[in-house]
């Protein structure tokens, strides 16, 4: 593998590799105020929560890597410690590339993206409208990583209000991950969106107590024919079937003799069986017949 010791490689070069591999990223839309009263809109994918007693948003708007100068944003929480984080959505994420453009100082990114202007309760910057979910927060402290080109500077975020579109929300009161449709940065010119196909479900590990992939027997878990993704998922089931729990498994399987003389055609069906949230029974099937 290539190695890369970020103090001696060309930082330019650093920021995309590491843009490149640290993603996708939230993106924070925020929006503040410049000391004389204009608004500035802009988005940072240097972006997170990291808390939620006090509820706490980090965000960086770090120094330009061409000529080490600060942003907009930047400068004026300086001055008023208060900012708007508006979480962006695709049917938004034109117009907020739009007003990342580095436009000069007293330019009103809201008029220059034709997002909305709306008035917080808590704070004096303005809420997009067009963002389902809008943080009003103060800022608590900022943090100036360096002095030099590409430096960050973490601004850290007390929550103060939280307003959230209920036209995102589903019946139980949380947030539905197909109608926020949230989108996030990835490296060079690439975004990656959470609705559709592109989102897939993880089972928590917390939730139960798995066995560990090293309790897996050995023609499992040194099968060249499963990958790591596999047997995560077959050592997270509780323990291995019994001979009895493993014959009523089976049963529920179809054209099993199919695939039984065929350990390719076995793995197939095995995964089919982890996409379908089956590991218990995809084990079965590998114990029987693997």
């Amino acid at each position: 593998m290539q190695q890369i010791d970020p103090l001696l490689f060309n930082p330019v070069h650093f920021h995309r590799l590491l843009l490149g591999s640290v993603a996708p990223r939230p993106i924070a839309l925020a929006s503040t105020l410049a000391p004389d009263g204009t608004p500035n809109l802009s988005p940072f994918s240097f972006f997170n929560a990291f808390g939620v007693n006090p509820a706490t948003l980090i965000f960086s708007p770090s120094r330009r890597g061409r000529d080490n100068t600060t942003k907009h944003t930047f400068e004026n929480l300086k001055v008023l410690p208060e900012v708007v984080i508006n979480v962006v959505t695709y049917s938004m994420v034109q117009q907020t590339s739009l007003s990342s453009t580095e436009y000069p100082a007293g330019v009103n990114e809201f008029v220059k993206s034709g997002l909305t202007p709306i008035p917080s309760e808590r704070i004096r910057p303005m809420r997009v409208k067009e963002s389902p979910v809008q943080f009003e927060c103060r800022v608590r402290e900022i943090i100036e990583t360096g002095q030099g080109p590409g430096a960050g500077n973490l601004v850290i975020c007390d929550i103060l209000l939280m307003h959230i579109d209920e036209e995102v929300m589903d019946a139980h009161s949380e947030i539905d991950q197909d109608k926020i449709d949230l989108v996030g940065r990835m490296g060079g010119n690439y975004y990656v969106r959470t609705g559709g196909d592109a989102k897939f479900i993880v089972p928590k590990p917390l939730a139960r107590l798995g066995i560990g992939i090293d309790q897996l027997p050995e023609k499992i878990r040194f099968s060249h024919l499963l990958t790591g993704n596999d047997l995560g998922q077959l050592g997270n089931v509780e323990k291995l079937p019994d001979d009895v729990a493993i014959k009523e498994l089976i049963q529920e399987l179809k054209d099993v003799a199919k695939v039984r003389q065929n350990p390719a055609l076995l793995v197939e069906e095995a995964r089919n069986l982890l996409s379908r949230k089956k590991p218990e029974a995809a084990l079965a099937l590998l114990l029987t017949y693997l």
